[in-house]
């Protein structure tokens, strides 16, 4: 796949490539697609492209100059509850951290948001009922737990 719009991540580690090859695995349609490395006398670099699920992404693991942080995430809607539970899983081991909402930082410091799809249905539902109520009931979650949220809807309606 080629593309000329990307989204960047600065890392500053050098396991870029390790975390490329992460992501990779857990995303169906996923891959790494190039690697660069190099040193413009500036330090040693590299450039990894890669797809998840088909949206391009690129890493630059080129040193401390800048960090990663949560203004930037990226956000995977799953198909089911398995899916969310499996995602989470893996991205919050090994130093993962759980955040609020369907929000977890992973052990490279990359933000993700996690969520089924349903959580949108419900939480953009025409019926303010429904919509207030999916949306409060999300607002108490670390991991979605789209029964729970649609249990809450059930009794508000």
């Amino acid at each position: 796949m080629t593309s000329s719009i990307r989204t960047c991540l600065w890392f500053r580690d050098g396991r870029g490539r390790e975390a490329a090859d992460f992501y990779c695995s857990l995303i169906p349609g996923s891959r790494v697609e190039t690697t660069f490395s190099g040193d413009a006398g500036h330090g040693a670099f590299s450039v990894i492209d890669f797809s998840l699920g088909g949206v391009p992404y690129q890493i630059l693991d080129a040193g401390p100059v800048f960090t990663l942080t949560e203004a930037v995430s990226i956000s995977v809607a799953t198909d089911d509850q398995a899916e969310t539970d499996r995602l989470w899983a893996a991205l919050t081991a090994d130093g993962g951290e759980e955040s609020v909402c369907g929000w977890l930082k992973d052990r490279y410091g990359v933000s993700w948001q996690v969520f089924p799809r349903r959580l949108t249905e419900l939480t953009t539902s025409a019926d303010k009922k429904v919509s207030a109520s999916a949306m409060a009931a999300m607002m108490n979650q670390r991991k979605i737990d789209i029964a729970a949220i649609e249990a809450a809807v059930r009794e508000a309606v």
